[in-house]
């Protein structure tokens, strides 16, 4: 099962020449989940996969740089006749933010679903879950954490053919947790499945203080995105404004034993490579994307998190949006 991470805005709180803000796409294989919908996230689909349609949004908290991108986005869709159902989710508050949201939105034709979430709660869905915990910001916030479930272990055909299993239909019972009849006599799936694998994790904290929480619902996760608004020089004004510092988001990584760590929503004033460097003297598995890069998450015994410059933009094509069709001469 595919698992890619698109990094659609990764600046601060106000947009710059080179960085949107918030918004991650995850694809994993026919979902696709939006975390958080800055400012002009519908225009960075366009400039690279396409107006891409999403099955659910995750809103972290109802600051502007991480909703603004709600109205465009969702009259898109209706302008571009969407059917299919929309579900967000965010932390209590959303179904008032949706109100003072509806005059620009107007009525959409499709169906929207709105659902407040507390810490602890979450979503499932057939082999993963969304879970909901409570962020470290000046306001209500939740971080999400997509986690799977645990797949069965190695299949041992030799082990099964020794114990009298014919191949065929019951191989395939033994590995969906059926008993089947062999030559010499009932056979367990134990008896030839290794031990249950490890699904994956992927965290996305949003805005947010270094915090406990974040430690334990990134506990071995394969990535885990984290706010990085400061550098260290100002630590101060991050624990003053419910923000990490590089060196704090790197800390919370190292000890919740992630992969790989994504620091984002790093302010403008600084160097990206700095600060970056602060990180990895803390975590040195860690990346900064840029708007447009990619993070490719295998299963756990296939390797680590790959970060892939500027390839949701090489996969769309062109840079080039056609916002209207050619005229006819």
């Amino acid at each position: 099962m595919d698992l890619e991470v698109t990094f659609l805005g990764t600046g601060a709180s106000a947009p710059s020449a080179r960085r949107s803000t918030a918004a991650v796409l995850i694809a994993r294989g026919g979902d696709r989940l939006l975390f958080d919908c800055g400012e002009g996230t519908q225009r960075q689909m366009q400039k690279s996969l396409g107006l891409t349609q999403v099955d659910e949004i995750y809103l972290t908290h109802y600051h502007a740089d991480h909703t603004l991108g709600l109205p465009g986005l969702l009259k898109t869709y209706d302008l571009t006749d969407r059917e299919a159902p929309l579900r967000v989710f965010g932390p209590p508050g959303l179904k008032e933010l949706f109100t003072i949201l509806r005059p620009l939105i107007g009525r959409l034709r499709y169906p929207l679903e709105l659902e407040e979430l507390r810490p602890g709660e979450r979503v499932d869905h057939d082999d993963f879950a969304v879970e909901s915990y409570e962020a470290a910001h000046n306001v209500r916030a939740s971080g999400w954490a997509l986690v799977e479930d645990n797949r069965p272990g190695r299949f041992d055909p030799a082990a099964a053919k020794a114990l009298g299993v014919r191949e065929g239909p019951d191989f395939a019972r033994l590995q969906r947790g059926e008993e089947v009849e062999g030559s010499k006599g009932t056979v367990r799936p134990d008896q030839v499945m290794g031990d249950a694998r490890d699904g994956r994790i992927v965290v996305v904290t949003g805005d947010t203080a270094p915090s406990p929480q974040t430690v334990a619902a990134a506990a071995d996760a394969e990535l885990l995105i984290h706010d990085a608004s400061f550098a260290e020089e100002d630590a101060q004004r991050a624990a003053e404004t419910g923000h990490s510092t590089v060196g704090q988001a790197a800390a919370v990584a190292a000890e919740a034993h992630v992969t790989m760590l994504a620091l984002v929503h790093i302010s403008a004033r600084y160097h990206v490579g700095k600060v970056l460097d602060e990180a990895r003297e803390v975590f040195p598995d860690c990346v900064a994307p840029r708007d447009f890069d990619q993070i490719v998450v295998p299963l756990p015994e296939k390797g680590p998190p790959q970060l892939l410059p500027n390839r949701a933009r090489e996969r769309g094509g062109s840079d080039d949006v056609l916002d209207e069709p050619p005229r006819s001469s």
